[in-house]
């Protein structure tokens, strides 16, 4: 029987590989899995595309990963808390919601066209025709979630008058995130940093003034 791509091994075959000394480096070979599906998205990345670009053997893959899907899981985690971190950061450290979308548009242009890895952000890219539901609804989860953070904020800006009374919180974090998402594909299609820190002008323009 010929086993998915995206299925373990046997216990038995991974529990002797795990018995062996590992003869490569852990962390690099996830950094290079990391660079993989920010290129390629999750769907179009093969074990095949994962072995050869990490420089491992299936096994090996198996034993120190898990599949495919849990190799992923761990490749988001590691994005979002290096390369994607600035989102988070704009979130956490500005004292008003338009402060947190200003700064996290205008990093983003710096950031999705930064010639040392993959244009775009890999969380919305990795989505690009995915098949798999469950790594479809786990993206989508961690995007819902950022989108619902900034709602929270805007409605206590809201409350304390930094925003004007009536403002619609879920629409505002929604074209928010619709900005930043669609920065995002524009630098994978080639827009410069600069183009894209002018659209981050206009979509700030817009931004209601109390």
């Amino acid at each position: 029987m010929v086993r998915s791509e995206e299925t373990k091994p046997q216990a038995g075959a991974a529990t002797r590989v795990r018995g062996r000394p590992r003869s490569f480096d852990r962390e690099t070979a996830l950094e290079k899995a990391v660079m993989a599906f920010w290129e390629r998205g999750y769907e179009a990345t093969s074990v095949s595309d994962l072995t050869r670009i990490m420089g491992i053997g299936a096994p090996s893959l198996y034993a120190a990963f898990g599949d495919k899907r849990s190799l992923f899981e761990e490749v988001v985690r590691v994005y979002a808390g290096s390369y994607g971190s600035f989102t988070r950061r704009a979130l956490d450290e500005e004292v008003t919601a338009r402060a947190a979308v200003e700064r996290l548009l205008r990093e983003a242009a710096v950031e999705f066209t930064d010639p040392g890895h993959p244009y775009g952000c890999l969380v919305t890219h990795a989505a690009t025709n995915c098949t798999t539901p469950e790594v479809e609804e786990a993206l989508r989860r961690r995007r819902n979630a950022d989108v619902a953070a900034l709602e929270s904020r805007i409605k206590a800006d809201v409350a304390t008058g930094e925003l004007p009374e009536g403002t619609d919180a879920g629409a505002l974090a929604r074209h928010a995130a619709a900005v930043f998402q669609g920065m995002s594909q524009q630098a994978r299609d080639g827009a410069s940093r600069e183009e894209l820190e002018a659209v981050a002008e206009i979509a700030m323009a817009i931004w209601p003034r109390s």
